[in-house]
């Protein structure tokens, strides 16, 4: 198959990229490099350094091809809450230009990745079933971005499959990022000889998704596509493994040999406390069967940050809205 892969360069779209080159699939693919490195993207790919707004440009890259995947996001749950228009505009707006060029040019399948944030504020585990209730701009948004591709689906004929990676973790990952990737924040801070920063108690709980897992069942809904159900959706990551963000900090801690200050500050608005999802419907339909723990993916994750090199943390993402309830993580740049 052609495939053409948005966010390519970033942290799920490159692992899509080497894993469908690697099985004999042909890769294009755009990323503006907000949220990813060139390095990750594989020689390969036929590369273009789109924002997935440029519409015209994507309308001319995206011939000839056979299924988008459409993984480019700006993925920040948290800052959404800040920098509302930001967000919005790149997770509802970008998937409708992705979407549009690819009806333009008659992609018969679109996978869409959408996020755990669409579930809001309902009791773990989340199943694809259940009445969504996000409560922050980027989880609406990725819940209204899946509705509208079911429209156009509706109305132009393209297949649409909806797919929810949780939390995924892995090398790749952007850590030098102060918004999001808990885990990358953890290992950078640390390896930089930085205090550990924890919204909250840091007892809100979480289940880490191994991205090599994950690839898994996308490669099956691949080979499926023709037989998949139109607009389905799948939760895509483990369950039963959910931990404390504090566990987190100390298997980070324990792992890098560091033992880093802990700072607590005030709870992140609008964060979810508890939020992992319920995979049967991936397990019994894709044959997913998640084996990489926990342990070893941070390990893995230090070795390569430290192949690649400690970086700053990067604040160049705007905060729109600046109050009393803005985290001082980001004001004072505290990472």
């Amino acid at each position: 198959m052609n495939i053409y892969i948005t966010g390519v360069a970033g942290f799920l779209g490159s692992h899509l990229a080497k894993r469908f080159i690697e099985i004999g699939h042909k890769v294009k693919g755009c990323d503006n490099l907000t949220g990813g490195y060139l390095s990750n993207s594989p020689l390969e790919v036929d590369f273009k350094p789109y924002d997935i707004l440029d519409l015209n440009s994507l309308k001319e890259h995206m011939k000839n091809v056979d299924l988008v995947i459409h993984t480019a996001a700006l993925a920040y749950e948290g800052l959404s809450v800040f920098s509302p228009k930001l967000i919005t505009e790149n997770i509802y707006a970008g998937t409708m230009s992705v979407a549009t060029a690819a009806i333009f040019n008659k992609v018969p399948y679109f996978i869409n990745c959408s996020s755990m944030a669409r579930y809001g504020d309902i009791t773990p585990p989340f199943k694809e079933f259940l009445v969504c209730r996000p409560v922050d701009p980027y989880g609406l948004a990725k819940l209204q971005a899946e509705q509208a591709l079911n429209l156009l689906s509706d109305i132009h004929g393209i297949k649409v499959i909806h797919t929810v990676p949780h939390n995924i973790i892995g090398t790749h990952q952007k850590y030098d990022d102060p918004y999001r990737n808990v885990v990358s924040i953890f290992i950078n801070s640390t390896l930089l000889n930085r205090k550990i920063i924890i919204y909250g108690d840091g007892e809100q709980k979480r289940s880490f998704s191994p991205v090599k897992d994950c690839l898994d069942a996308f490669d099956s809904i691949v080979k499926n596509i023709n037989v998949i159900d139109n607009k389905e959706i799948y939760n895509i990551g483990p369950d039963g493994n959910e931990v404390t963000i504090n566990t987190i900090a100390k298997k980070v801690s324990e792992a890098c040999q560091i033992k880093p200050e802990i700072l607590h500050i005030l709870d992140r608005p609008r964060e979810v406390k508890n939020a992992w999802c319920s995979n049967y419907k991936a397990k019994t339909q894709l044959n997913y069967n998640p084996t990489t723990d926990l342990d070893s993916v941070i390990e893995e994750m230090i070795i390569w940050i430290m192949k690649e090199g400690v970086k700053s943390f990067d604040y160049r993402l705007p905060v729109e809205i600046i109050n009393d309830k803005t985290p001082k993580t980001w004001i004072e740049k505290l990472y």
